[in-house]
């Protein structure tokens, strides 16, 4: 009994499974002619956060608020809202800084 009853269960699963779309829907994509443009100075402020973030990301010290700020200065670089993307990118070199000098700290011994 315990044979059939799994061997259904098997069944039941592999069938569902195969009803799952695997294809992402790209609803929310806009046409390349929509694309907003931002200023000369927040698009360098972008590029050197995204650098220093992908440095911190590397040596493992990326906070998860610098990594958030990047998203954010992303973000409103493809709503043309070159002033936030000037504060987020400063938000996320500022913590990008922050935890790489976190990595200097003195390790934390519990219990000798």
């Amino acid at each position: 009994m315990s044979k059939v009853l799994l061997a259904l269960t098997s069944v039941a699963l592999l069938g569902l499974s195969g009803c799952a779309d695997l294809s992402p829907k790209q609803a929310d994509a806009k046409p390349a002619a929509a694309t907003a443009t931002i200023s000369a100075e927040a698009q360098a402020a972008l590029t050197a956060a995204q650098a220093e973030v992908k440095d911190a990301k590397a040596k493992n010290a990326l906070w998860t608020t610098a990594d958030a700020a990047l998203k954010a200065a992303e973000a409103a670089a493809a709503k043309g809202d070159s002033a936030t993307v000037l504060k987020q990118a400063k938000l996320a070199r500022d913590h990008v800084q922050k935890g790489l000098a976190q990595l200097n700290y003195p390790m934390l011994k519990v219990g000798d």
